[in-house]
């Protein structure tokens, strides 16, 4: 078995954290991730500066990064004048996202949902005339933080809706971190017959994300999203904190024996590195209690 893991530290990781690091060192950052193995680096997301200020200067980190072969640079975007932003640099994969619940999706984007499907449409066609990759990610599969618990077979209709648009993968994203495996199992399992890769974006806010994360392997899921560390979350979103740990997800799927293409020790240099640059303890917990062998079963 092989899972593909991409990496959303310089974007999710950081938007939520107090300070702002300067373009140059997220660049710097995207370039220790782009060393490790990662097939794919979430390296920064358009969005109006003044929304999250921790995404300023997103074109300038674009331009820093540097090109690694086998790694796949992409970048979030919301809406149509974000990809348009993200058009004129070198990432290969737009990355986009709406909610799917229509309290949280106004809040986040200004829209209704139905504002954003077409929108999606429209994003994923430029996507792919020019030559890029274009996947789409549903925020608030698992729970809104406005609406509660969200309906999986409204989630489903609206996947299928992108899909049909042309999508070339789909993220079912547990935003404020409230999901259990028997939703991630309905969900995959669910879309399943969509004929796309489907993924998971993960947090940990209730310690519930690696257990999703290994129901989701047992569902079949193509992609996990994880951030080095475990830094991470929603600034709209309250209470929302960090996403699974690259290291500690990387760890359970050598254990495990998933395919995954990570030098777990290069890993744990970078969750070193940021957690020096951040300037105080992160959430991933490998890098506190350290690597083990893994058992031969």
């Amino acid at each position: 078995m092989k899972i593909d893991i991409c990496e959303v530290g310089p974007r999710d990781g950081l938007q939520n954290e107090p300070g702002q690091l300067t373009p140059k060192v997220r660049a710097e950052f995207v370039d220790r991730l782009s060393t490790t193995g990662l097939p794919r680096v979430e390296i920064a997301s358009f969005v109006h500066p003044g929304r999250v200020p921790q995404m300023a200067g997103a074109e300038e980190v674009c331009a820093a990064v540097t090109p690694v072969a086998g790694v796949d640079h992409a970048a979030l975007v919301l809406n149509e004048r974000g990809y348009t932003r993200l058009a004129e640099t070198g990432c290969v994969e737009a990355r986009l996202a709406f909610c799917v619940t229509e309290t949280f999706n106004r809040r986040n984007q200004g829209r209704d949902v139905e504002q954003s499907i077409a929108e999606a449409a429209a994003i994923v066609e430029a996507a792919h005339a020019d030559g890029r990759r274009a996947s789409v990610t549903l925020a608030a599969s698992f729970g809104c933080p406005f609406e509660g618990v969200v309906d999986p077979g409204r989630v489903l209709a609206i996947a299928e809706r992108v899909v049909a648009a042309g999508a070339d993968e789909l993220v079912f994203a547990d935003t404020i971190g409230v999901g259990v495996p028997r939703q991630v199992t309905r969900l995959l399992t669910g879309a399943a017959g969509f004929g796309v890769p489907l993924g998971l974006h993960l947090h940990n806010t209730r310690n519930t994300g690696y257990a999703n994360a290994y129901a989701a392997l047992e569902a079949g899921v193509s992609v996990l999203d994880c951030s080095i560390a475990g830094i991470g979350g929603c600034p709209f979103a309250p209470k929302a904190t960090g996403n699974i740990a690259t290291e500690d997800l990387v760890y359970l799927l050598e254990g495990q024996g998933v395919e995954t293409g990570v030098d777990l020790d290069a890993l744990l240099s970078v969750a070193e590195w940021i957690t020096e640059v951040l300037g105080r303890p992160l959430p991933g917990q490998l890098l506190r209690a350290g690597r083990f062998p893994v058992p031969v079963c």
